[in-house]
This record gives C-alpha cells, sequence and structure tokens, in this order.
C-alpha cells in the first residue's frame, strides 16, 4: 500500500465515523455516467469502460449496505442508449446482462427491473425477468435495474396503464377525470410501493437528470460528482451522503 492509498482509507474513515446513519437517505437513484469517457482517458476502449463501469455496481451496493440503504436505482441504459451503433450496443448489452446475473447471484440483493421491456431484445429481457425471480425471497436491498428506461416514457407507461384499467372497469373518461390524481398515476409507475429516492447521484460531472426518475424525484436532493463512473470511490459515496445529511429537507414548505 502506498502513501496515497493510506492517506485515502485514513480520510474515508474519517468521513464514515462522524455519518449519522439516521439521515441516510432509504432510496438513492445512480446515474451511472462517464464509463466512455473513463475509458478514453485510460487509453482504453469503450467495451473496457462498460466493464469497468459493471464492476464498480457490486461496491456500490456493499456501500450502500454498510450504511443501511434500502433501495438503491441504477440507471444502466436508457431508451435512447438503444439507437447506439450496433458494434457498441450488442457488446454494452452483454455486459449489463452478465452485471444484472452477477446482482441476483450474489445472494443479498432483490433485483428489480424498471424501463420498458419490450423494447429490449429477448435475450436481455430473458436475463431481467430471471433475476427478478429469483431473489425475490431475498432479504436485502431492493436494487432496481434500469435498463431501457426513461422517465417520460415512464410516465407515458402509467398513464397507459391507468387508463386501460379504468376501461376494464367500465369507467368514463369523464368520471376518471373528476377522480383521478398524483397517487393513482404513482401506483402505476415501475416503481410503485416504492420510496421515492431521497438522494440522487449523479457521476462525470454533469448535472443534469436527462428524464432519470422525473416523477419520482419531485423532492429529491441531486448530489453532482465530478469522478466518472469506474473510478467512483467509497469517500465520493460517504461525501454524498454527509452532503446529504447536511441539507435540510422543506418539501416545499
Amino acid at each position: 500500500m502506498n502513501l496515497r492509498d493510506l492517506v485515502y482509507r485514513l480520510y474515508a474513515r474519517r468521513v464514515e465515523g462522524r455519518l449519522d446513519h439516521a439521515q441516510v437517505p432509504k432510496h438513492i437513484g445512480v446515474i451511472l455516467d462517464g464509463n466512455r469517457r473513463w475509458a478514453k482517458a485510460a487509453g482504453g476502449t469503450t467495451e473496457q469502460g462498460h466493464k469497468a463501469g459493471a464492476t464498480k455496481i457490486q461496491e456500490l451496493l456493499g456501500w450502500c449496505a454498510e450504511t443501511d440503504v434500502e433501495v438503491v436505482t441504477l440507471w444502466m441504459l436508457s431508451t435512447e442508449n438503444l439507437d447506439r451503433a450496433e458494434a457498441e450496443l450488442t457488446p454494452l448489452l452483454s455486459i449489463i446482462e452478465g452485471a444484472v446475473r452477477d446482482l441476483a447471484a450474489d445472494g443479498r440483493w432483490r433485483v428489480h427491473h424498471v424501463g420498458t421491456m419490450d423494447i429490449l431484445p429477448a435475450r436481455t429481457q430473458g436475463v431481467l425477468k430471471e433475476a427478478e425471480q429469483s431473489t425475490a425471497g431475498n432479504k436485502g436491498i431492493l436494487v432496481n435495474v434500469a435498463v431501457g428506461y426513461g422517465g417520460r416514457q415512464e410516465i407515458a407507461d402509467a398513464v397507459r396503464s391507468l387508463l386501460l384499467e379504468h376501461a376494464e372497469k367500465g369507467t368514463s373518461f369523464e368520471e376518471l377525470a373528476e377522480i383521478v390524481d398524483v397517487e393513482h398515476i404513482s401506483e402505476h409507475l415501475y416503481t410503485r410501493g416504492q420510496p421515492d429516492p431521497d438522494l440522487v447521484i449523479r457521476t462525470s460531472g454533469e448535472q443534469r437528470l436527462s428524464g432519470f426518475m422525473l416523477w419520482q424525484s419531485a423532492h429529491s436532493e441531486y448530489y453532482f460528482c465530478e469522478v466518472f463512473w469506474p473510478a467512483f470511490r467509497k469517500v465520493d459515496f460517504l461525501r454524498a451522503l454527509r452532503d446529504y445529511a447536511a441539507r435540510h429537507r422543506r418539501y416545499g414548505s
């Protein structure tokens, strides 16, 4: 261990020691951004960047388990990402499938897919469904894997589901217009039944949501981190929690 690593570990331990677990967010959303730029800076390939990003996921979940986080949503592939060139998209989907299998095989996490399933290749759909089914009885962190996910698409899907549900009941449009409210739509989101994210972390220095959990993040706190996702360290995670704990959440009051 060199001096730099030693100083880093001591600093991380100091930050963790001062962390108030009562102030830790229960649901964290993470926009895993910067894989390609990390690879380019390191002189590697795009595929190597995505693989390094996938490896980082297990580290993050370990840190979350240590700090009593209960739900983690990982944005792994957006609907826009599906428009990437096949030469990049095919290995990326394979890497995502491998990461999801690893999550399921770990034995600690409950895996839940959030996104539009039918726009994904059949093999990817199969991996996501199998992971969700095989981990349904696990007691650990609920891990939402956002694959083929778009925030606007989620809201559109929720409204469509709501309309179909009431059409089956014979509710008229006029009657539905009278009763529909925020909770009705929330009940049809991909994350229905879950708490909204308390904290959203985005790596790579970008300071925007890009459509991530648009509905659920109405009252979330945001933390934008300069480092690329594969280089995200435990101390970066702890800083995000410390920053979150120092804020006073007023929920519009």
